[in-house]
């Protein structure tokens, strides 16, 4: 978790959209990485790698889709 009194920005819907796409990720999968993104305070990739819901080579695509965009 990151300790921070400044909560991050939501995932936006391009990201959103891109994972959905990509890897095929339900919709219900995502919006729990979404609501455990928001009471982490953690990015939302890093979230969904850490419950099991991206394997470590989604979540490097992950980010470097985010890095281009």
């Amino acid at each position: 978790m990151i300790n921070t009194s400044k909560p991050i920005n939501p995932p936006s819907e391009e990201l959103c959209n891109f994972i959905i796409d990509e890897f095929g990720i339900s919709e219900s999968a995502l919006k729990l990485g979404i609501k455990r993104s928001c009471l982490e305070n953690s990015p939302l990739p890093i979230v969904m790698w850490s419950y099991g819901l991206l394997t470590l080579r989604q979540l490097n695509i992950v980010l470097s889709w985010q890095k281009e965009h």
